[in-house]
């Protein structure tokens, strides 16, 4: 079968030179236009044409989907399948041309977590399982038929940068597979309603925006280690630590842990020894901070941040909390 590949960052990226490197017969790539990048403003070449031009394969740019151009470019190839990884939503005059179908490859176990970002949601919500899916578009985002899942776990302090590296390998399996079935008439393609009826409740997967950065202190434990983690390492969660001297920092959080334990010290104090550790306490236990990254400065774990900045006095998580000082949550110094 000739296919025509459609993506753009490194996860797709990661795909399609596996396809090319196992012999499918990929006749051509479609990706996003090359965007100024940089200070110098150079273009940037998405991931994707790097790899495609590594395997000196056709590579199609368009602004937009539905050019008479590109759409005669696309059937020039007389592809039988389209596949598509991270890329944009397809109109139904491409998704259409090619007489086997075009599928998708999904990180979730769909229907849940439909969406722009289903491996940070679902770490965000504390899944402890999740996986991929590939399945036939049609005219609604993530709801054509599946065609094969794979289920995988999801560690207990696993961030989306950890889970996002090891689907790859996992897809990377599932496409090939997918793209056998398809090859050889063997694939019984379900709709997903057959999924629903197994689902106590559908999670949504929303594209992340800014404020999905910004800790809430009034959450639970769990909730903000889960958070830390399915941001990480990108776009990361911020907090600002303050002491009662009125000094202020901004650190972005990569990696956290729980430590379960009742805490003695008031809720939002921030404690470390200076050498060591660095948590805030909470109801529940302590939030541990392993990887930090002060504002404009390098990403560390904490024994490494702490031999180059000392906390003196008493600081706290400051941010609905910016009375701390006078209610008495202020952090103590261990």
């Amino acid at each position: 079968m000739n296919i025509i590949f459609f993506g753009t960052p490194e996860f797709a990226a990661a795909h399609l030179d596996f396809l090319v490197s196992h012999h499918i017969s990929v006749v051509a790539v479609v990706t996003a236009p090359d965007k100024p990048a940089g200070r110098g403003k150079t273009l940037s070449q998405s991931a994707v044409k790097r790899i495609a031009l590594q395997h000196h394969l056709p590579v199609l740019q368009p602004e937009t989907l539905r050019s008479p151009q590109f759409l005669a470019e696309l059937e020039s190839f007389k592809a039988d399948v389209f596949v598509v990884i991270a890329f944009r939503m397809l109109p139904q005059v491409v998704w259409k041309i090619p007489p086997k179908g075009t599928l998708n490859l999904h990180a979730s176990l769909l229907p849940d977590y439909r969406g722009a970002a289903p491996i940070n949601r679902a770490i965000m919500n504390g899944e402890k399982t999740t996986g991929l899916t590939t399945f036939f578009i049609n005219e609604e985002i993530d709801t054509g038929k599946i065609i094969l899942q794979q289920s995988m776990e999801i560690g207990e302090n696993e961030t989306f940068g950890e889970l996002h590296d090891r689907m790859i390998s996992v897809g990377q399996q599932l496409v090939l597979l997918t793209i056998e079935r398809i090859e050889t008439g063997m694939v019984e393609a379900i709709e997903q309603s057959e999924r629903l009826k197994a689902l106590d409740k559908i999670h949504a997967a929303p594209k992340l925006a800014k404020a999905d950065s910004q800790i809430n202190w009034d959450n639970s434990l769990d909730h903000i280690h889960n958070q830390i983690r399915g941001l990480s390492p990108f776009p990361g969660t911020f907090v600002h630590l303050c002491n009662e001297n009125g000094q202020k920092i901004e650190l972005k959080i990569y990696r956290s842990e729980i430590e379960r334990i009742n805490c003695e010290k008031p809720d939002f104090s921030v404690l470390t020894d200076n050498r060591t550790y660095l948590k805030v306490a909470l109801k529940g236990g302590y939030l541990m901070l392993k990887e930090i990254q002060l504002s404009g400065k390098k990403i560390l774990n904490i024994k490494d941040f702490l031999n180059g900045f000392k906390f003196e006095g008493h600081w706290s998580v400051c941010e609905s909390h910016c009375q701390c000082a006078r209610n008495g949550l202020l952090a103590q110094k261990n």
